[in-house]
């Protein structure tokens, strides 16, 4: 994106994976002590986020072992029977678009292996996907700030993709590989340009990184970064944008008619929905400030993205038609928020979300779809991000370097927080 590809990837936006670090409340000891001793109080204490409340059986389906050196951004088939995501072959440091099983078998690299590329998603009746490639173009990748100096005809790119990881290791962008060091996508899409507000003067490791001593942190794009469709049949590729500058971050809509992406065609980085063979693009968006890691609504008359609109580096998530004519934030605060993706219901988007006035921990959110309410969903101390839900809402799939691995995978998990529907089952726990 969805490089937040967070997830740099785009970009290059590395996974913020060796985030560490956000205070969570301990439950309180106080049955040691007798009412003599604490005579009328109470303790105040909030109590331990419990992720059992949302998830049980968290399985890991990918590893180095696999000759992965870090995977992310992964999205189901229709039939639930296989993933697409992007992730470093051993020895590499450009991601590839691979396809595989659930059970982790049938592994299938199916871009050219030349280049970069990010932000893969299935057809909705499965015959082929789409993902960005700059394997036509390999021109070297811009950052953000000098793209914008640049304008649209020059080269920014980066995917989008992301995942969290190392060093590079920063939000992705779709984010462009959020933790990654490249994009986190994630589609969750793009990534923030300049230094949130709030952050650290000196970022902690795995933090996006800082450019030419400016005061911004910024990822990777590629100018050359273009969108494919790949029939599963043939083999075949076919390209289906041809602007000059970053297209990715793309996904269909439920019916399979029409795409929604991020560019920068027109110099800043916008939404844009265009019929399935590429055709006829219009730009959905229109304010200042990075657009990226769209996604249709289930019921194909929405979309959800996330942008920095106030120029503060925090992300926030939006809401639009498919006009971009009702664009509402359902986030608004001073922390950032990335990634979002749809519940199969409609009713509840789900997102990556840190805050960087204290040393940000990665973790997934839930939050209504009129920002009415909010959940915490995740919390280990090791980078989460770029989650999507299963069409029929059953499981939950993300990036994450939980359990202290050395570089972000994929895990997925039985989703329990929430209905088929959209109706909350999880006892809230804590949110902080």
């Amino acid at each position: 994106m969805k490089a937040a590809t967070i997830v740099p990837s785009f970009l290059t936006l590395a996974l913020f994976a060796s985030l560490t670090g956000c205070d969570r409340g301990s439950p309180t000891q106080d049955a040691a002590k007798t009412s003599s001793q604490r005579p009328h109080v109470q303790s105040t204490a909030m109590p331990e986020h419990d992720e059992s409340a949302w998830f049980h059986n968290l399985r890991q389906l990918t590893s180095v072992d696999m000759g992965l050196d870090r995977a992310g951004e992964a999205y189901f088939d229709p039939d639930i029977k296989r993933i697409c995501f992007q992730a470093y072959p051993t020895g590499t440091d450009d991601y590839q678009i691979y396809v595989m099983n659930l059970d982790g078998t049938g592994l299938q690299m199916v871009s050219t292996g030349i280049g970069g590329t990010t932000c893969s998603y299935f057809h909705p009746r499965d015959q082929k996907m789409i993902f960005a490639a700059n394997h036509d173009d390999l021109r070297p990748p811009e950052e953000f700030e000098t793209y914008r100096k640049i304008g649209a005809g020059s080269h920014p790119g980066g995917h989008p993709g992301g995942h969290p990881g190392s060093e590079a290791d920063a939000p992705p962008d779709r984010e462009t590989d959020a933790g990654q060091g490249e994009h986190l996508r994630g589609h969750p899409g793009g990534h923030p340009g300049a230094k949130p507000d709030g952050a650290p003067s000196t970022p902690p490791a795995g933090a996006p990184v800082r450019h030419g001593g400016g005061r911004g942190y910024a990822w990777k794009y590629y100018p050359g970064m273009e969108i494919y469709e790949y029939t599963f049949a043939d083999q075949q590729l076919k390209r289906l944008t041809h602007s000059d500058g970053y297209d990715a971050e793309c996904a269909y809509s439920p019916d399979g008619k029409l795409i929604v992406f991020s560019s920068f065609r027109d110099d800043d980085q916008e939404i844009y929905i265009s019929n399935a063979d590429g055709s006829d693009p219009r730009r959905i968006t229109n304010a200042p400030g990075r657009d990226g890691g769209p996604f249709f609504s289930p019921q194909g008359d929405r979309i959800v993205y996330r942008s920095d609109h106030t120029g503060s580096g925090n992300l926030q998530v939006f809401i639009n038609n498919l006009t971009g004519t009702d664009e509402k934030a359902i986030t608004d605060n001073k922390s950032f928020h990335w990634c979002p993706y749809w519940h199969p219901s409609g009713k509840w988007i789900i997102y990556t979300h840190a805050d960087f006035r204290r040393r940000p921990n990665f973790d997934l959110y839930l939050i209504r779809d009129d920002g009415s309410e909010q959940h915490r969903v995740t919390s280990d101390r090791g980078f989460d991000g770029l989650p999507v839900f299963s069409p029929n809402g059953r499981y939950l799939m993300w990036t994450s370097r939980r359990n202290g691995i050395d570089s972000p995978q994929i895990f997925i998990a039985d989703f329990v927080g929430l209905t088929p529907d959209g109706i909350l089952l999880a006892k809230d726990t804590n949110n902080e």
